[in-house]
């Protein structure tokens, strides 16, 4: 955990501070909106942006690693919830390659859970921990009374492909086999992540689709990275400044794959899969202003093609990551509370089903 000093305190009152300000004053101090491609940006997310962009983080690409890392933590402690919770306990599950920690959220402990969410955080398989990904595993938890299993796998450089896709397989199968430890079932066990983590969550759902011992119950893919092999038309429309950016995808992708790995490799980019058909139920949430935005929405449209039962939610005012500001944004607690109750629909009519 990165420790705070007293800008990261007076940044993380902030970011509350903004997110309860009416739209109109927001969009009085901001002056002219910020309009592409047809979409409105979000009042509260043009003016934090402005000091984002203003920060030495905004370009930590440019940062030696550590200090890219901490600043993420940072960052998403600044927008973290603290929303209480029955259970939040630190575990080590077994992989095929030794172990990896991970974090167990339960909103109670007095009655099953409804479901299970095997989470993944973001951070372009380089940054982000299970502490980066807590404020949305805690929304997750609280407001659906899943089990959320978040998982801290290796990351890249010093672990570059498939590691994280290895840990992330056998985090997946350990999970699904002793749900019974979390109040789930394994049946009702699926997977969900943020940007890399959502492309782990996708991959996984590909990986595991024939596994005896069952499949993905569900998939919730946050604005995934799902095709590295070449960049969408979204790239060129927020290249900089909307958070996430063209040289940080660049930056991520050479760590990733800097141990062989190709960007066409499906086990990479999904989206390249040959056959989607027969995976798991699909929530797919993008941003309106995301470099990822298009490959997602490809990749929604392709399960959707493959005869998957897929949701696709564009968010149309938001940038990459808001899922990971439920302290600071309502917004992001209601997209992510959204995506929780639609796994939950899900379901439950697959119980239906399965009694008739």
């Amino acid at each position: 955990m990165a420790r705070h000093r007293l800008q990261d305190h007076a940044l993380r009152w902030g970011a509350r501070a903004l997110g309860s300000v009416p739209h109109g004053v927001l969009r009085r101090l901001n002056g002219r909106p910020i309009e592409v491609d047809g979409n409105r940006l979000h009042p509260a997310v043009q003016t934090s942006l402005r000091v984002m962009n203003a920060s030495p983080g905004a370009h930590f690409e440019r940062m030696p690693l550590p200090q890219a890392r901490e600043h993420i933590e940072v960052e998403a402690w600044t927008f973290a919830s603290s929303t209480r919770l029955a259970q939040r306990r630190d575990i080590t599950i077994p992989t095929r390659d030794g172990q990896v920690p991970a974090r167990v959220y339960r909103a109670r402990t007095d009655r099953p859970a409804t479901g299970t969410v095997v989470y993944f955080h973001g951070g372009g398989w380089v940054l982000g921990s299970l502490d980066s990904a807590d404020a949305t595993c805690r929304t997750l938890a609280a407001t659906t009374g899943m089990t959320v299993v978040s998982i801290g796998y290796r990351l890249a450089p010093e672990d570059p492909f498939p590691a994280a896709v290895h840990d992330g397989v056998d985090a997946f199968r350990w999970t699904r086999d002793n749900a019974h430890r979390f109040g789930g079932t394994a049946d009702t066990v699926g997977v969900g992540g943020e940007s890399a983590g959502g492309n782990l969550a996708a991959v996984i759902s590909i990986v595991t689709r024939d596994d005896a011992e069952g499949a993905p119950a569900f998939q919730i893919l946050f604005c995934p990275v799902t095709d590295l092999s070449r960049k969408h038309r979204s790239y060129e429309l927020f290249a900089d400044g909307f958070f996430l950016t063209e040289a940080q995808m660049d930056w991520y992708a050479a760590h990733y794959l800097r141990g062989g790995g190709r960007a066409d490799d499906p086990l990479v980019s999904p989206l390249l899969s040959d056959d989607l058909g027969g995976l798991a139920p699909a929530f797919v949430a993008v941003s309106g202003f995301d470099v990822l935005r298009d490959e997602g929405i490809a990749y929604a449209r392709r399960l959707e093609e493959a005869g998957v039962d897929t949701t696709l939610v564009t968010h149309t005012g938001q940038i990459h990551g808001f899922f990971n500001a439920c302290g600071a944004l309502k917004d992001a607690r209601d997209a992510v509370t959204d995506a929780g109750t639609w796994a939950l629909g899900r379901l439950s009519a697959r119980a239906d089903g399965a009694r008739r």
